[in-house]
């Protein structure tokens, strides 16, 4: 049983002007889609999906939605956020099936940063979640990167990371290998700069 319950309402009022008014009375659009079968738009209240989802696991969790009184599994395909005052404008979520695999997106987690900057590196994230495939039951609240014996001048791509049992990196069975994050040497300050040249 999952701990994330979220409540919706079925909806057939669709359409841009649609989704307008639905943001005006405290509602937000979503849709709901996969499993085999047909796609189902829904209504559910800003204030309880922004309440689920200021939990950072809620992204990386399988949630039980109730669409009328009828329940279901899903997890977060995608969200829409808007681009300045960052609420949530729009949420697609994935029917999850016994025994089939899913794709997510799953939050990463930095650890021992403090080592490489003991060193004299600085730490630049360039990936902030990994896209992972696996069954519902082996999806991972988040992804660690250890930093700990990381050198000055090294950039840590999603083969160097181990991934959980049962679950696949995406990116790298695409043949992708990202960067998730480099230890770089800091930037010189202009006035050191001028004063090494005089």
């Amino acid at each position: 049983m999952t701990d994330f319950i979220l409540n919706a309402q079925a909806r057939t009022d669709l359409g841009k002007g649609a989704s307008r008014r639905l943001r005006h009375s405290a509602n937000i659009p979503a849709v709901v889609y996969g499993g085999g079968q047909a796609a189902e738009s829904v209504t559910i209240l800003t204030k309880e999906i922004t309440k689920l989802f200021d939990n950072e696991a809620a992204f990386s969790h399988v949630i039980e939605l109730n669409i009328d009184g009828k329940k279901q599994n899903v997890v977060v395909k995608a969200m829409q956020r808007h681009p300045a005052k960052q609420f949530i404008m729009h949420a697609d979520f994935v029917r999850v099936v016994a025994g089939q695999k899913l794709t997510a997106k799953v939050p990463v987690h930095f650890i021992n940063e403090e080592a490489p900057v003991k060193k004299g590196g600085e730490i630049s994230h360039t990936a902030n979640e990994i896209e992972v495939s696996c069954e519902a039951k082996d999806l991972p609240e988040f992804i660690e990167v250890d930093l700990a014996n990381a050198e000055v001048g090294a950039i840590i791509h999603l083969s160097d990371l181990k991934a959980p049992k049962g679950v696949e990196f995406v990116a790298l069975a695409h043949g992708n290998d990202l960067a998730i994050a480099n230890v770089h040497a800091p930037r010189v300050a202009p006035e050191a700069a001028e004063g090494a040249a005089e």
